[in-house]
């Protein structure tokens, strides 16, 4: 019935989040490639029959299967490590000891001298008359049945990749959101507007600037969903919201010292420090700003490092971290949008490099079922240090990867430049954006060298001139010991 209570060992990602999603979205791009709208079988040569056939419950079967091995995994790991693992719900005790924790799984009483605080999240639910009547994205992977027709009630990342994989699977998708796009939070407006291109001429319906009021029983089946503007949209089998997240903390009775934000997120410094001691808290219940399972994962492992490993340096730093969106074609970002330079920087030491274009895969496709690509880079200062980097378009997501190390590490356009480009790639065209090796001065062009062609800055030189120095005195010493032994 499309109702789930619980993610599972593992987590979100694991068992109702990332895994699962990426395997529909990958069974999404395999009957993609079949279809007449935006396919590319038919221009390699594929003959395609009319009305193929997906297969949704041997899919979830097969999914399902796939996550189990995946969640017990984690439970076998973790006692292989030695960790005692309860099942059930955990809060904190209602009477806590001075310098121990007391935690309380069903009838079970644990003590500890430190606690770590990873309860994530779920999603958030509409406030509205028949709420109830709506599935989350949760609960998309509960469905036994592709459902013929369904509104996606949101514009954040996660309604984009659900109403992508609906109608990519071939179900009649509609996609609601209150403003004139979706991802408006965070996205460089450039791959926003290549999205919003994309989804008009080859995804869901869209609605624009639609707010629900209600959702009401269509039938003994079906439902319709009202809008503030007194519409209504009638005939879906599911409902499915995706208006965001909220964290879990509030849940499990926090003693008092801990502190919370207005939106129940719990409050954690760099170090992942709560404000009580030996209380600590990781991942998408915190204030560090970043509800993605890799951000958890690392700043778990430096806690451990912190608290365990001897390294009291040991924390992860909430900068440059690489995202990706699964949509339809999919999204790939790191580091700042071009708003958020310009914010940090100002106008004028901010330049961009984008391109928009159809890549070869779609070489056979009329011009109006190409699916564009579209690469940006936010460049800042004389130097041109890349401090952004988003694309769209097929293969982004595996593509990124690469990018962001560069990224992290301060690269120059002139870095990107002085990498040859791999050809032919979507990829090549990040290091050969317009005017390669150039730059404008007083309305012309002059050449820009690459940086292995730099002169050695005075460090540089000393070091080679003491390497010099180095070298010749081994030489001379060893000429000086062979002849004494002569």
């Amino acid at each position: 019935n499309g109702v789930r209570e619980g993610a599972g060992a593992g987590g979100t990602c694991v068992n109702v989040g990332c895994v699962p999603k990426k395997l529909m979205f990958n069974a999404a791009a395999v009957r993609e490639g079949l279809s007449k709208e935006s396919g590319v079988a038919a221009g390699y040569g594929y003959e395609v029959p009319e009305g193929v056939k997906f297969d949704w419950a041997g899919l979830k079967g097969r999914r399902d299967a796939y996550v189990a091995k995946l969640s017990d995994g984690y439970v076998s790991g973790w006692k292989k490590a030695g960790v005692d693992v309860y099942g059930g719900f955990a809060r904190f005790g209602a009477v806590q000891g001075e310098k121990t924790k007391v935690i309380e799984v069903g009838e079970e009483v644990l003590e500890a001298s430190r606690v770590v605080v990873a309860v994530g999240g779920k999603p958030s639910e509409l406030d509205v008359p028949g709420s109830e009547l709506a599935i989350s994205s949760d609960g998309f992977f509960d469905l036994e049945e592709q459902p013929r027709k369904v509104a996606v009630v949101g514009a954040g990342y996660i309604a984009v990749e659900m109403a992508g994989i609906l109608h990519a699977l071939g179900t009649e998708t509609h996609l609601f959101f209150r403003g004139d796009t979706v991802l408006r939070r965070g996205f460089d407006p450039f791959v926003v507007d290549q999205l919003m291109k994309a989804m008009e001429r080859h995804g869901p319906v869209l609605h624009s600037n639609s707010t629900p009021a209600a959702i009401r029983r269509d039938g003994e089946r079906l439902k319709s969903l009202e809008l503030a503007d007194g519409s209504t949209h009638s005939g879906f089998d599911v409902v499915l919201v995706a208006t965001g997240r909220k964290p879990l903390a509030a849940g499990i009775n926090l003693p008092p010292g801990v502190a919370l934000d207005a939106k129940g997120y719990v409050v954690v410094d760099e170090f992942e420090n709560t404000t009580l001691k030996n209380v600590y808290a990781i991942g998408d219940a915190t204030t560090s700003g970043y509800e993605l399972t890799p951000v958890a994962i690392a700043a778990g492992r430096r806690l451990a490092d912190r608290l365990y490993g001897g390294e009291p340096r040991a924390r992860i730093d909430y900068h440059d971290i690489a995202t990706v969106v699964f949509s339809h074609p999919p999204i790939g970002t790191v580091g700042l949008t071009e708003p958020q330079a310009v914010d940090t920087f100002g106008r004028d030491n901010v330049k961009v490099k984008q391109s928009a274009f159809g890549s070869m895969l779609y070489a056979f496709n009329d011009p109006d079922r190409k699916v564009q690509t579209g690469l940006k880079l936010v460049l800042v200062g004389p130097e041109e240090k890349v401090v952004g980097l988003h694309c769209i378009g097929p293969f982004s997501d595996e593509m990124l990867q690469g990018f962001a190390v560069a990224v992290r590490m301060g690269a120059t356009r002139r870095d990107f430049e002085a990498s040859v480009a791999i050809h032919p790639t979507i990829a090549e065209e990040f290091v050969t954006m317009s005017n390669w090796g150039q730059k404008k001065t007083n309305h012309d062009l002059a050449v820009v060298l690459p940086p292995y062609l730099d002169p050695p800055s005075w460090s540089q030189a000393s070091l080679l001139s003491l390497g010099a120095v180095a070298g010749a005195a081994v030489t001379a010493a060893a000429f000086l010991l062979r002849a004494a032994r002569t």
